[in-house]
């Protein structure tokens, strides 16, 4: 490792421990201290390890015990520079320490290592990288849905939030490996990679799909060009937010009167909600046409697009229409219709 390299990374822990950084190098001081001191009895005054280490002892702690051996001149100029470093290097650790306490840091750190057993046990939870103007507005709407977002983030201010606001959250670089690993990609269930930097989006999306090659992954984008970089990294599906903005703009000018009723129906004011469901292998689906399926007549829910195993998208299927098994019916009906629904299909602890 270079010596770059090596600054690097202990910049890096240094950004990472915050405070307990201090603590650290505190400790290590006392303990290079310490070490120095048995070294230099050993070969000053030439006695054992035991009597050196008993002496350092007493020595740094100040006890005021009697000296092991007679000390030469040398032996007690020694002691004298020993004495000096050692409370020097303890009342730095009672320092940082101090410091720790008065910031809260302890209890900030047992909140986050909850917080990561809490994130150990998730299983199809959604994993969003970066928590900025996109990323906050995702993890809202995930949330109202009632899922479980997992969030990393770099900015202490945005973890803060975060924690205040109950928001699962990870500090820490979304291209760490490790870092992805250790939020439960492997269990997740999407991921979606909402960070400022094109290049790390990529980077993540990367990453991601070479650990989980099953995972769905979302990225964004803020040019058209990026689109096929991010899709030939692994990403299922890449947005551009500001081109959903400017063409919801643009509806809303064209075609006000749809425009409004999507948005009242997003935002819950009226009970009408457009929702997916897979056909599982074992449905009594499997093989009935629309009419057959009776789902109008038992649910009151319009199928408005039938998505085939191969991909294909069928809109406005015909009443003739037939459900196969892995098929992904779009609907749309009332909220607890489609709980409904998809309890009488999943009741029995299947998932969809």
């Amino acid at each position: 490792m270079t010596l770059q390299a090596m600054n690097k990374r202990i910049f890096e822990m240094k950004q990472r421990m915050g405070t307990f950084w201090n603590l650290i190098v505190g400790s290590a001081l006392l303990l290079l201290i310490f070490a120095f001191g048995i070294v230099g009895f050993m070969w000053i005054e030439g006695w054992d390890l035991a009597s050196s280490f008993y002496m350092v002892v007493i020595t740094l702690s100040t006890v005021g015990y009697g000296e092991v051996h007679p000390l030469s001149q040398t032996g007690r100029m020694f002691a004298a520079t020993l004495i000096m470093s050692g409370v020097g290097g303890f009342m730095y650790i009672v320092a940082s320490f101090s410091q720790v306490l008065l910031e809260g840091r302890l209890q900030v750190l047992w909140g986050r290592r909850r917080m990561q057993k809490a994130i150990g046990k998730l299983e199809n939870h959604f994993i969003v990288c970066g928590y900025g103007r996109i990323g906050s507005v995702v993890v809202h709407e995930i949330r109202n849905e009632g899922f479980v977002p997992v969030v990393i983030e770099q900015s202490q201010d945005l973890i803060q939030k975060m924690e205040l606001d109950g928001v699962l959250c990870i500090e820490g670089d979304a291209t760490d490996d490790e870092l992805l690993l250790s939020v439960g990609l492997r269990k997740a269930k999407a991921l979606i990679s909402a960070l400022s930097s094109e290049a790390a989006n990529v980077y993540v999306t990367l990453t991601a799909r070479q650990l989980c090659p099953s995972l769905t992954i979302i990225a964004r984008a803020s040019q058209q060009s990026h689109i096929s970089r991010l899709k030939l990294a692994g990403a299922d599906r890449v947005v551009m937010p500001h081109l959903i903005g400017g063409v919801r703009m643009a509806q809303n000018v064209l075609r006000p009167t749809v425009t409004n009723f999507l948005e009242i129906a997003m935002q819950g004011k009226i009970d009408l909600q457009m929702e997916e469901l897979l056909v599982p292998k074992d449905s009594d689906l499997h093989g009935k046409n629309l009419i057959e399926s009776q789902i109008r007549a038992h649910y009151n829910l319009i199928i408005i697009a039938i998505k085939k195993r191969n991909g294909e998208m069928i809109f406005n299927p015909g009443p003739k229409e037939v459900i196969q098994m892995e098929d992904t019916l779009l609907m749309v009906g009332r909220r607890t219709d489609l709980q409904r629904m998809h309890h009488d299909l999943y009741g029995k602890g299947g998932h969809s």
